[in-house]
């Protein structure tokens, strides 16, 4: 195994942690964590956890994708795209159908991707997630445009092209066109710190994250499964908890325990934000190499 191999496979594995840290944060709002299945019936813990170990290859291929790619960075996504094609056909291969990863194959993908770029020029910037993400901004800049504003839509819609119609919102292409602009501005800064200060444990840290990117995430699952007035209200929940010092707060963490009750009840799950989190983690690991 050469060089290059051998740090594709340490990309690899910081991707699928970053999954795997994601799920087993408990408790999440709505979500499937170590406790319960959240807001959903057709997948658990278990269902992730397969999931999850069945993508390494996808975050590998792109890594080294991005490696051996010597065209402009814009180009590099049309490149990276079979990839991830194929990694949601094992997604669902394992899943037996159910969508778990697919929004996370494509931006861990893209993340890998660029890493691997940015390593090929022998600098240290594929560490840094500041240069991780303006690359990012670079390499998908058009994606928007191309799927979303300037497309003429036919009568099969996507999830996404749906509440883009109906909301405007842009959902996960949104948020890796803009560099992962929420990520960079909440999740990461405020992760940083709480590794920083060893505040809590490393569950409590990820659960704190949660909660701040709830509050900023225009979440598509929330928009899919109800409206704007629910988002409004998942966001205000989120931040009045937050407020209280979130998990680490006696009062934060019994309304943290009593907001996944109401999530479940109410059929409420944010998966935009629980993608967010992943990422978040990722660009952190990464950081650490």
């Amino acid at each position: 195994m050469n060089n290059q191999e051998k740090f594709a496979r340490e990309i690899e594995a910081i991707a699928v942690r970053a999954l795997l840290y994601e799920v087993s944060a408990t408790p999440k709002p709505g979500l499937v964590d170590r406790k319960n299945n959240g807001a959903h019936n057709d997948m658990d813990f278990f269902t992730f956890v397969d999931s999850s170990t069945a993508l390494g290859k996808v975050f590998y291929e792109c890594t080294l994708a991005g490696m051996r790619y010597s065209g402009e960075i814009k180009g590099l996504l049309q490149v990276i795209r079979p990839i991830g094609k194929m990694g949601e056909e094992k997604m669902f291969e394992v899943t037996k159908g159910v969508n778990t990863h697919k929004g996370l194959i494509f931006s861990l993908g893209i993340i890998s991707a660029v890493i691997g770029f940015l390593y090929q020029k022998k600098e240290n910037s594929h560490r840094s997630s500041n240069e991780i993400c303006k690359q990012v901004k670079l390499m998908t800049k058009e994606l928007v445009d191309e799927e979303l504003k300037k497309k003429a839509f036919g009568k099969s819609l996507t999830y996404g092209e749906r509440l883009y119609i109906k909301y405007g919102t842009m959902g996960i292409r949104g948020e890796v066109a803009s560099g992962f602009k929420t990520v960079c501005t909440y999740g990461l800064p405020l992760l940083k710190e709480l590794m920083k200060a060893e505040k809590g444990t490393l569950n409590e840290r990820f659960i704190q994250v949660l909660l701040a990117l709830m509050v900023y995430t225009e979440d598509s699952n929330i928009l899919g499964r109800h409206d704007l007035a629910m988002l409004k209200k998942v966001q205000m929940m989120a931040k009045n908890i937050f407020e209280k010092g979130g998990v680490f707060s006696e009062d934060g963490l019994e309304s943290m325990e009593a907001f996944d009750v109401w999530c479940i009840d109410n059929w409420v799950s944010p998966g935009g934000a629980a993608d967010l989190l992943a990422i978040t983690i990722m660009l952190y690991l990464v950081e650490q190499l």
